[in-house]
C-alpha cells in the first residue's frame, strides 16, 4: 500500500474508533492523562501495523485488543489499582436546574458505585462489562477482542451483572 493510501485508511479508522477507544480506556483506568497516552500508543501501533492487518474488517478487534493489552501493561508496570473517581469528576455536572442537579448527582453516584464495585471484580469480568456497556460491542465482537468464546462472554457478563445488582442493592437498601 502506498503511503498516501495508508494515511487515508488510517485517518478513516482513527476517526471512526477514537472516541470509543478513549471511553473504554478511560473507564478502565480513570486517569485522563494516562488514557490519552494509551490511546495515542494504540493508534501509533495501528499506523505501524496497518499493512500487516490482512482482514481489514478485523481492525476494530485489533484496536480494542491492543487497547486492552496497553491497559493491562499499565497495571502490571505499576501494580496499583487506579482510583476511578478523582475530585475533578464533580466539575462535570451541568448546573441547569435544581431537578437536573439532583438527577445528575444521583446518576453520578450510581455510576461511581458501579465502578467501585467493578473494581472489586476480576479483570476479565470488568473488561467484558465495560466493553458491552460503555463500548457498545456485541457479544461476538467482545469475544473477538477478549480472545474467548461468545458463550463465555455471555456467562461473564451475566455473572458480572448479577454480582453488581446484589452488591449495589445491599448498599442502597
Amino acid at each position: 500500500m502506498d503511503n498516501s493510501n495508508k494515511i487515508i485508511e488510517f485517518t478513516l479508522v482513527y476517526n471512526k474508533h477514537k472516541q470509543a477507544v478513549y471511553n473504554y480506556v478511560l473507564k478502565m483506568i480513570g486517569n485522563k492523562m494516562q488514557c490519552e497516552d494509551i490511546v495515542q500508543n494504540v493508534f501509533l501501533k495501528l499506523f505501524e501495523n496497518l499493512d500487516n492487518i490482512k482482514n481489514k474488517s478485523s481492525v476494530n478487534f485489533w484496536i480494542f485488543s491492543t487497547a486492552r493489552n496497553e491497559v493491562y501493561g499499565l497495571y502490571r508496570a505499576k501494580k496499583v489499582r487506579v482510583d476511578q473517581f478523582g475530585v475533578a469528576d464533580t466539575e462535570d455536572i451541568e448546573l441547569e436546574s435544581e431537578r437536573n442537579l439532583v438527577e445528575n448527582y444521583e446518576m453520578k453516584e450510581l455510576k461511581e458505585l458501579i465502578m467501585k464495585e467493578l473494581d472489586s471484580l476480576p479483570e476479565d469480568q470488568k473488561d467484558v462489562y465495560l466493553l458491552k456497556e460503555y463500548g457498545g460491542f456485541s457479544y461476538k465482537e467482545i469475544a473477538g477482542i477478549s480472545g474467548v468464546s461468545e458463550d463465555l462472554v455471555k456467562s461473564r457478563l451475566f455473572k458480572t451483572r448479577q454480582k453488581l445488582i446484589k452488591r449495589i442493592s445491599k448498599k442502597v437498601a
